[in-house]
């Protein structure tokens, strides 16, 4: 039995969907504009309690959202995203649907941030600017009345990576860390011959051989030993924010999220692993379409509001 044939019936309507905007033209400029394409077919329109603001945080370009009215007392709970696409594709547009979904339900403040994609700017260029971001969105804290406090770092597939790493880099500079991480299929570098890359070699939506050409691209060769790029490489994972890590079942990069989560088990951190039965990456455009997928969404949004409660209280 394939894995096609084992997805529900909504998943595999979501897939047959996301594979019609696919290009044959293998060119970047045109896997981009069909990504594009792809992502706009499903970002719904912005809720209209919501707020968007383009800014630069120095050179980096962020988009902000938050909830129309006056801040919460304690200033409002924050989340920087970093969105998916294999350093490749993507951008502020791509994720608008997943950033709207988090500041309204979550009531809180959500910056998106689009990093300098590769292969024109490979490692660490997309790093640098999310820690640019994190930490132009911490000097401007009291002015976009944030809660006192980290927020909560999140990003899905590449952003996955991205997320980690720029806790590892946070800790290894001795900086102030978020409150909590949220790593969705995440891409952390595990080895090409893991269970998850065998027999999710052709899975929907991403194979084994584009995890590995999407790497090629972002991480030079000189730097393929670097746990900032390839976060699975760090020797201790000891001191690192609290994590959920959601995984899907059909895809090559199960087994990352899933050591990753291990790993931070055994260094004596706070990891939550979220095993998504019938999942495939980039599932999480089928909000509202798949209940699978609904179901990973009602975890993940209690566990950042849990983040947040925790974080301490008073403005910025």
């Amino acid at each position: 039995m394939t894995q096609r044939q084992q997805l529900s019936l909504p998943m595999a309507d979501f897939v047959e969907q996301t594979e019609a905007f696919a290009s044959r033209d293998p060119s970047l400029a045109a896997q981009r504009q069909a990504y594009r394409r792809m992502c706009a077919a499903f970002t719904p329109a912005r809720p209209p309690t919501l707020q968007v603001f383009d800014r630069q945080l120095g050179e980096v370009p962020v988009r902000r959202y938050r909830p129309m009215g006056a801040a919460p007392a304690h200033g409002w709970p924050w989340l920087l995203y970093l969105h998916g696409g294999g350093w490749v594709v993507g951008g502020l547009d791509s994720h608008d649907f997943i950033c709207c979904e988090l500041a309204q339900t979550l009531s809180a403040t959500v910056v998106a941030v689009d990093y300098r994609l590769a292969p024109e700017h490979p490692y660490p260029a997309a790093l640098d600017d999310c820690l640019a971001a994190w930490q132009g969105v911490l000097a401007r804290a009291a002015g976009w009345q944030l809660a006192k406090g980290p927020g909560v770092v999140m990003g899905d597939s590449a952003g996955g990576n991205l997320a980690a790493a720029l806790c590892l880099a946070l800790r290894q500079r001795g900086e102030s860390m978020p409150g909590a991480q949220v790593l969705v299929y995440p891409g952390l570098g595990g080895p090409a011959h893991s269970a998850s890359r065998v027999e999710c070699a052709e899975a929907p939506l991403l194979s084994a051989s584009e995890v590995l050409d999407y790497q090629q691209l972002y991480v030079p060769e000189a730097s393929r030993t670097d746990p900032l790029a390839l976060p699975l490489l760090a020797e201790n994972l000891a001191g690192l924010p609290a994590a959920f890590i959601a995984v899907a079942e059909f895809d090559p990069l199960r087994d990352d999220g899933v050591a990753y989560h291990q790993r931070l088990l055994a260094a004596g951190g706070d990891s939550r692993l979220y095993l998504g039965r019938g999942l495939v990456h980039g599932c999480l455009r089928a909000r509202h379409q798949v209940p699978e997928v609904d179901e990973l969404y009602a975890a993940m949004l209690g566990f950042v509001r849990a983040a947040f409660d925790r974080s301490p209280a008073g403005p910025a």
